[in-house]
């Protein structure tokens, strides 16, 4: 590997330890460091006003020996805009003017470092769409999930198959104008299909709500309709389910104004064209979870990617997780 391909992993981490000293001196009592990684915001996570980030800047252009403009402090928000900037400034000539605006999408590539340097757990990640990526850079084709039922002893879902599959979900779901925000509810049972289907949703930018599928499927009609409340609470606006519910389902269009799609995973899957994928942070909607509703009206509880995350970060800690190689 080149001593460039090496290069935004070395300024991550150089650029990461000048914040936490600047941060440090500023605020002796200490900070929490897990708030300190590249998408911390400057000033509200970080607490860095328009003085600390004078002294910021002055560090930056001597510890990395670079000439940076006053105004890269008022237009940069995170730590990774400020890497952008070094990276860009790196490679500009010699007294060209180097504006946030001005910075390619190559270099945002480039810079693009959610994935640890030492190959560790990925625990930069913002989002659960990040950390998928980071599965699928690091190892595509190692299992991610392994299925046991009557129908599929042991078949394996990939890290690469699930982001392929749910790449196409998504697209799908953009081309029947599902909107980021919306929410999509999922009526499948636990396979191939649900789980490529919830990311799918996440990939697309709107908000996965699961449905518990029936036991049998004598049970459909009965069972869509004690779900009804919770379509209309959520204002799903379209439902993947199976498709032997499609029929019935279509009748709750009736009773659920917002919900314009009923829809199988492979009907979605089949979409053809280009994905491009929405924005998404740490404090978007990772899934709405309902109540059964079996002693009054289903409740939803919000969940956000931030959430997860942190329970998932949690449970590892607590159980000693270890990846195998």
């Amino acid at each position: 590997m080149s001593e460039s391909e090496h290069q935004p992993t070395d300024d991550t981490s150089k650029l990461l330890t000048l914040i936490s000293d600047v941060i440090a001196e500023l605020h002796p009592r200490g900070i929490d460091k897990n708030t300190i990684h590249l998408d911390s915001r400057l000033d509200k996570d970080l607490g860095l006003d328009s003085l600390a980030r004078v002294e910021l800047l002055a560090r930056i252009e001597k510890i990395f020996d670079i000439s940076l403009p006053d105004t890269i402090f008022s237009e940069a928000e995170t730590p990774r805009d400020l890497l952008r900037v070094i990276a860009t400034a790196n490679q500009a000539p010699v007294g060209k003017s180097i504006r946030m605006s001005s910075i390619s999408a190559e270099t945002l590539h480039q810079t693009d470092t959610r994935v640890s340097p030492d190959g560790a757990t990925p625990d930069r990640a913002m989002t659960l769409m990040d950390v998928l990526d980071w599965h699928v850079q690091t190892h595509p084709d190692h299992p991610h999930i392994r299925f046991y039922n009557d129908d599929n002893d042991g078949e394996v879902l990939s890290y690469r198959e699930l982001a392929e599959e749910a790449q196409n979900i998504a697209a799908g779901l953009l081309n029947r104008d599902i909107q980021p925000g919306q929410a999509v509810a999922i009526m499948l049972p636990t396979g191939r299909d649900y789980f490529v289907s919830f990311y799918g949703i996440l990939i697309a930018g709107a908000i996965p709500v699961p449905v518990y599928p029936p036991a049998r499927m004598s049970q459909l009609e009965e069972h869509l309709k004690r779900h009804t409340a919770i379509l209309q609470n959520c204002q799903a606006a379209a439902l993947i389910t199976v498709p032997e519910a499609i029929g019935v389902a279509k009748l709750l269009r009736a009773q659920v104004d917002s919900l314009h799609q009923v829809i199988t995973a492979k009907e979605l899957s089949q979409t053809i064209g280009a994905l491009i994928k929405p924005a998404s942070n740490p404090n978007d909607i990772a899934f709405l979870q309902y109540t059964s509703g079996s002693t009054g009206s289903p409740k939803g509880v919000i969940l956000t990617h931030a959430n997860l995350l942190a329970n998932i970060r949690a449970y590892g800690k607590a159980m000693e997780i270890q990846r195998l190689h």
